[in-house]
């Protein structure tokens, strides 16, 4: 693995942070079973989105569209 420093001059304590960071990452994703699932986050899960209820077309729409302040 070679890692380069592209702008900015860090210093060795810098770059010994970036490259543990950049390991454990490595360690955790081979680590991870090959047919488990991706782990997602909340927001870009999308079940997050479709548990919430969309308004209908309708009288009292504009009622449910409104955020009070």
């Amino acid at each position: 693995m070679t890692i380069r420093v592209v702008r900015g001059n860090p210093t060795p304590e810098e770059l010994a942070a970036a490259l543990a960071v950049v390991r454990a990452r490595a360690a955790a994703a081979a680590a991870a079973p090959s047919g488990a699932p991706e782990q997602r986050d909340g927001w870009s899960d999308p079940s997050r989105i479709a548990a919430h209820r969309l308004p209908q077309p309708g009288p009292t729409t504009w009622a449910r569209t409104y955020w009070p302040g």
